[in-house]
């Protein structure tokens, strides 16, 4: 029998954000236009917590590790992570409330799939020596440490620059930027080298900062200016 313990670790409380900040952006997106709904934005939840984006996402989970040839170990995780929990959650919670593909919605979604990568990036940086000795050839593992190091970086601050884009439709958009504080710690901890524990701080840190950046992003955008 599991302990509670184990099933809050299987859970992976640190990166829920992924799968719940999308679905605010595309409501956000909605609502800046008058279209939300409430009730279509909950189900896009349920659907984001249960199962990414339906059968497409299920298949491409277990294709991650499973199956003949797991793309998760050939170098494209951090791709299907950009396109599931950034383009097609936000993308989509915005269509099913909107009726429609908006540019802003895709917009929105480069800056959530890029935290969204980051979670990934450090997650696969941790696990360079384990993977490497296993024969997994992640990202991290093909591009080498250092490489995967600014990668991370690269994932946590272009998100704040997009905000340039988005304001020109949503100047509200710019609130985001009070979250750039929480990007400095786990930034510096993954270019200081950190390792093992440390990894998984930078890694919690991560995901409040991908929550807080996502919240913030979906008051703005819900705000016309």
């Amino acid at each position: 029998m599991a302990s509670a313990r184990q099933w809050l670790g299987g859970a992976r409380p640190r990166t829920l954000p992924a799968a719940i900040v999308p679905v605010l952006v595309g409501s956000g997106v909605a609502a800046g236009y008058r279209l939300f709904s409430p009730w279509r934005a909950a189900l896009a939840l349920v659907v984001a917590l249960a199962l990414l984006v339906g059968a497409a996402a299920v298949a491409a989970a277990w294709t991650y590790t499973g199956g003949r040839h797991p793309y998760g170990y050939h170098g494209l995780g951090e791709v299907a992570v950009f396109a599931f929990f950034g383009v097609a959650a936000v993308v989509g919670t915005a269509y099913v409330q909107m009726e429609r593909v908006s540019w802003l919605a895709v917009a929105a979604s480069i800056p959530v799939g890029l935290l969204a990568c980051a979670l990934l990036v450090i997650n696969n940086l941790r696990d360079i020596p384990s993977d490497t000795a296993a024969g997994k050839r992640t990202l991290a593992v093909l591009i080498g440490d250092q490489r995967t190091r600014l990668l991370y970086t690269s994932c946590a601050l272009v998100p704040f620059g997009m905000l340039a884009v988005l304001a020109f439709a949503r100047p509200f958009s710019l609130l985001a930027l009070i979250t750039l504080p929480l990007a400095v710690a786990p930034v510096r901890a993954v270019r200081a080298g950190a390792r093992g524990p440390a990894l998984i701080a930078a890694l919690g840190q991560t995901g409040r900062l991908q929550l807080a950046f996502g919240l913030l992003l979906t008051l703005g955008l819900a705000i016309r200016g």
